[in-house]
C-alpha cells in the first residue's frame, strides 16, 4: 500500500511541477493526434459513405477491406511505413522516418478504416424509408452523399470520436516510425512505455493521468456537439 500511494503522490508532484519537458509531451501527442484524425476523417468519412452507398459487389469487398483495416495492430502499420520511409525504400529520400511527419501519416492509416467503418454503420442504419427517399431524388451521386451526412450527422461526429481514439491512445506504429526521442519525436503514450521501463512509476503515472485527461477534453467536446445536434433535430 505504501508503494501505492508513493508512486500517486509521484505522480502528484509531476502533474503540479509541469515542467517544460512534459509540456513538450502533451503539446506534440495533441498535434500528432488532431493532425492524424483530421486527415484520417478527410479521407475516411468520404470512403465510409461511398462504400455505403454502393449496391455492387464492390461494396462487399471495400467493406471486408475497411473492417479488416480496423483491426490491423499498429505496429504492424508502423512496420509497414517503415519499410516505406527507410533510406532504401521507396519514399526514403524524403527523409520522413523518425520525424512528427511519420508518425502523423502512421496514425493516419490507423484513423481512416474507423472513421470508414462507423461512418458506414451510421449511413447503413437509417431507416429504410430514408434510403428509398433518397433514392427517388435525382441526385448526383456527391449529392446523394452529402445529404446521407447530414442526415447522420451525430454519427459522424461518432467517426471523429473513434478516430482520435484510436490514434491518442496508439503505442506501436508512432514507436517504430517515430523513435522516441527525447524532445522530438517522444509523445505520451511512448513517454509511459520509457518512463515504465526505467520504473519511474510515478512519471509514468502522471503522463497517463495527462493522457486521460486530453482524451476526456477532446471526446467530452464531441460528445456535447452530439448531444447539440440531437437537440436541434
Amino acid at each position: 500500500m505504501d508503494f501505492l500511494v508513493e508512486v500517486l503522490g509521484d505522480a502528484l508532484e509531476a502533474l503540479f511541477g509541469f515542467g517544460s519537458e512534459l509540456r513538450q509531451v502533451l503539446g506534440l501527442t495533441l498535434v500528432v493526434s488532431l493532425l492524424a484524425t483530421v486527415f484520417g476523417v478527410v479521407v475516411g468519412v468520404p470512403l465510409g459513405t461511398w462504400v455505403a452507398l454502393r449496391r455492387t459487389r464492390v461494396r462487399t469487398a471495400w467493406l471486408v477491406a475497411v473492417n479488416i483495416g480496423m483491426g490491423v495492430p499498429p505496429v504492424l502499420a508502423g512496420l509497414a511505413l517503415l519499410l516505406v520511409l527507410w533510406d532504401t525504400g521507396p519514399l526514403g529520400g524524403l527523409g520522413l522516418l523518425f520525424t512528427p511527419a511519420a508518425m502523423v501519416a502512421a496514425q493516419t492509416m490507423l484513423a481512416i478504416p474507423i472513421a470508414a467503418g462507423v461512418t458506414a454503420g451510421a449511413i447503413k442504419g437509417l431507416p429504410p424509408a430514408a434510403s428509398e427517399q433518397l433514392a427517388a431524388l435525382a441526385l448526383s451521386g456527391w449529392e446523394r452523399g452529402r445529404v446521407m451526412l447530414v442526415e447522420v450527422w451525430p454519427g459522424v461526429v461518432a467517426a471523429v470520436a473513434a478516430a482520435f481514439g484510436r490514434v491518442v491512445s496508439e503505442v506501436g506504429a508512432v514507436l517504430v516510425v517515430g523513435g522516441n526521442i527525447v524532445g522530438e519525436t517522444r509523445v505520451l503514450t511512448t513517454a509511459i512505455v520509457q518512463e515504465t521501463r526505467q520504473a519511474n512509476f510515478g512519471d509514468a503515472l502522471a503522463l497517463g493521468l495527462l493522457l486521460i485527461i486530453l482524451a476526456a477534453a477532446v471526446n467530452g467536446f464531441l460528445t456535447w456537439m452530439q448531444l447539440r445536434s440531437g437537440r436541434h433535430e
